[in-house]
């Protein structure tokens, strides 16, 4: 986040609110945790038959884990983004500008 702080600034500081700068740091977080949790889904099923032998107490297509494990990964990568956008879109635009 400290990254973007001068461009929050400058999005702040030409009129930007709040909700227009959390929107896109929590998309792109968002995105990034789909595009995750769907290619380990995807490699999940395809080598889930493969290491079979090696669970123990679950099943390889144990829906239960292929339900509940992407969405404890979905909140906690909201959470992860909210939390700094949220710190950042309110951070003073002078202050953001001066950063650095």
């Amino acid at each position: 986040m400290s990254r973007r702080t001068r461009e929050i600034g400058i999005r702040m500081a030409l009129g930007a609110s709040a909700a227009d700068v959390l929107k896109p740091i929590i998309g792109h977080a968002l995105a990034m945790t789909v595009t995750g949790v769907a290619v380990g889904l995807g490699l999940s099923i395809l080598f889930g038959r493969a290491i079979s032998g090696l669970l123990y107490g679950i099943s390889a297509t144990d829906p239960v884990t292929y339900v509940l494990i992407p969405l404890t990964l979905g909140l906690v990568a909201a959470a992860a983004s909210y939390i700094p956008a949220r710190r950042a879109a309110k951070v003073d635009p002078m202050a953001a500008l001066r950063y650095e």
